[in-house]
């Protein structure tokens, strides 16, 4: 409930109360348990008197606490709030009217509020008349009423008959997933039926991105957006490779940016098998072949790639650190002569990234 809570408080910016069910244990459980709804973000907290397991209060055979661990346990929940310094919104439930009766139901109410609750709450009143006698006692105390669509032992009202009956607050826990499985349904038997669900009853794409909050996330991005997004390589006077992107003279001259980096070559040492040191032939063997080296980080964005000459391969470490202890030279040997290219390294390092070595 923590975990979920938190996703939730997170992705909204209105107050959310929390179903803490009967605190998951006893007095010392409903203290834990409130101090982990503060820290999940809730605005409040429902808090009720079924002994476990618990059930919904509408259904047959609610049993519930002795009055006084009842009350003990909404106590404990406020001195939880006061010790945590929150404002959290302790709602206090209980399910005597079913278990009991309506008279043992108003008396833990009146308890309850005399512990600290900050609102109370009756499950499954079973008419307006009790509804309204609830309403009315305790009077500076808000109330809840429960809506169980659908068949519940509560009159269904509109919120505006219960705020004439003096409810400050209402649930109709059952509508949005009671309109969702309707809607479900309807389109899986359109897809069913060779059809498609009907335009008129889903957002648009544009809609659902407004929704999901991709048109605020893309606005924000523009802040920290950078003018290239191409990342520029310097690893320093001791690397041989000086790996950059082409810069504004080489835009201006082609008309259009490369999307490839740049590789300059700073005298390093050379693997001239295959011809490498044939100065007449330059490109022969291993020469006309290239290192593609890709690195692939782990939230999937690429964090490089780049190609070089198959015949620089001293310091590439300092590109790649995690390429060392890995014979390159031994892996060309048995691949510069295979027709087309070859993956020759495929590994995670220790963070991670996927690295991959292409002879191209």
């Amino acid at each position: 409930m923590v975990d979920q809570g938190q996703l939730i408080t997170q992705a909204v910016s209105i107050p959310v109360i929390g179903d803490g069910d009967n605190g998951y244990g006893n007095a010392m459980n409903v203290k834990r348990t409130v101090k982990g709804y503060i820290k999940a973000g809730f605005a409040g907290i429902i808090l009720e008197d079924q002994v476990s397991p618990k059930a919904c209060g509408h259904t047959q055979g609610r049993k519930v606490l002795p009055r006084e661990e009842a009350v003990m346990k909404i106590k404990a929940a406020v001195d939880a709030r006061s010790e945590s310094g929150s404002d959290i919104v302790i709602v206090a439930r209980t399910d005597s009217r079913q278990a009991l009766s309506l008279e043992e139901a108003l008396w833990r109410s009146r308890a309850f509020a005399d512990a600290g609750a900050d609102v109370l709450f009756i499950d499954a009143l079973a008419s307006k008349e009790e509804m309204k006698a609830f309403c009315e006692i305790s009077s500076q105390v808000p109330k809840m009423a429960n809506m169980l669509e659908g068949g519940g032992k509560t009159p269904i009202l509109t919120p505006l008959e219960l705020e004439e009956l003096g409810f400050k607050i209402v649930a109709y826990p059952l509508s949005l997933l009671g309109v969702s499985i309707r809607a479900m349904e309807d389109a899986l038997q359109a897809i069913k039926g060779g059809r498609v669900p009907s335009p008129a009853g889903m957002p648009s794409f544009e809609e659902v991105k407004e929704v999901l909050g991709f048109n605020a996330y893309y606005e924000e991005e523009k802040r920290y957006a950078a003018k290239s997004s191409q990342p520029v390589w310097q690893t320093g006077s001791s690397n041989p490779f000086n790996i950059q992107t082409k810069g504004q003279d080489d835009t201006e001259q082609t008309g259009q940016r490369s999307t490839e980096p740049i590789v300059e070559l700073l005298s390093p040492d050379t693997y001239s098998k295959y011809g490498g040191g044939d100065a007449q032939n330059p490109f022969s063997g291993i020469w006309s072949r290239k290192l593609r080296v890709k690195i692939i980080g782990r939230d999937g964005f690429e964090k490089l790639d780049v190609r070089i000459p198959a015949g620089f391969l001293d310091g590439i470490t300092n590109i790649v650190p995690a390429l060392g202890g890995v014979n390159i030279k031994e892996l060309l040997d048995d691949a510069t002569f295979e027709v087309g290219g070859k993956l020759l390294i495929d590994f995670n390092d220790s963070r991670g990234d996927r690295i991959q070595v292409f002879l191209e």
